[in-house]
């Protein structure tokens, strides 16, 4: 692994340029950069270093607070987590036309239908919590259940697109074994 910068440390991205890392996590840093504002990248990304501030890395940062925070409460309620749609998608429109030329087509807002998408996540998440903590069922049904969800997940990962975060995106069975 490579060793994470602090706050404050100065980097060079290939895409999105020069930049300022304003916060940082175990698995990604927020940076705000010259030309595109702020922007999320994960640790492990491309650039180079025009200098580094390692000292300034709080062992708990506030963005990871905040997380654990909206964890407990999404276990003991029905609230979510905030998802950012891919910018390249914002304000965009999802267009489902017939293969028959006689009947309509139908738009949706690409932001609707990626609303649709987290809210099926979620859904999906507290019917895993649910199974896991099962008093009455048996441990078989359990692996059986959560394999299935697995694999819902896994027909999802089509839409990991959408996802500004790729720490956010749909993850199913993996093929390394």
């Amino acid at each position: 692994m490579n060793r994470i910068l602090g706050i404050g440390s100065r980097i060079d991205h290939p895409e999105h340029g020069k930049g300022v890392v304003t916060n940082v996590t175990a698995r990604m840093y927020w940076v705000t950069f010259i030309d595109k504002g702020l922007e999320t990248i994960d640790v492990d990304d491309t650039f180079d270093i025009i200098e580094a501030a390692e000292d300034e890395v709080d062992t708990v940062s506030f963005y990871e607070v905040e997380k654990s925070l909206r964890d407990i409460l999404k276990k003991w309620s029905d609230a979510s987590e905030i998802v950012p749609i891919a910018d390249k998608f914002k304000g965009g429109t999802m267009i489902l036309k017939p293969k028959d030329i006689s009947l309509s087509e139908k738009e949706i807002p690409i932001n609707t239908f990626f609303h649709k998408i987290v809210m099926l996540r979620d859904r999906l998440r507290v019917l895993e919590q649910k199974i896991n903590s099962s008093k009455t069922m048996d441990d078989q049904d359990k692996v059986d259940l959560q394999q299935y969800i697995t694999r819902c997940y896994g027909s999802l990962t089509t839409f990991n697109v959408l996802f500004k975060n790729n720490s956010q995106n749909f993850r199913g069975e993996s093929t390394k074994k």
